[in-house]
């Protein structure tokens, strides 16, 4: 639901209307008669993944997935 209040009860009730926002309500500012602002709740938009970004700076050792050195795995069991 889309609710219009003027710029003076905008400036009279905002955090009231910050709440009907969180609500999920839509709230349109207007200036005599006019709308000039809206309020809507925030959604967080996810980056776009671009995929092969970092071919070429990785590097995978050929030994990475080799068996620890036991002084190695004696640190972790400790």
């Amino acid at each position: 639901m889309t609710v219009t209040v003027s710029v003076y009860e905008a400036k009279a009730l905002f955090s009231e209307l910050l709440d009907r926002v969180v609500a999920g309500e839509e709230v349109l500012i207007a200036d005599a008669g006019k709308p000039v602002a809206r309020l809507m709740p925030f959604v967080e938009q996810p980056t776009q993944r671009t995929p092969g970004t970092a071919i070429g700076k990785i590097t995978i050792a050929p030994d990475f997935d080799d068996p620890l050195p036991d002084e190695i795995l004696d640190l972790f069991e400790a």
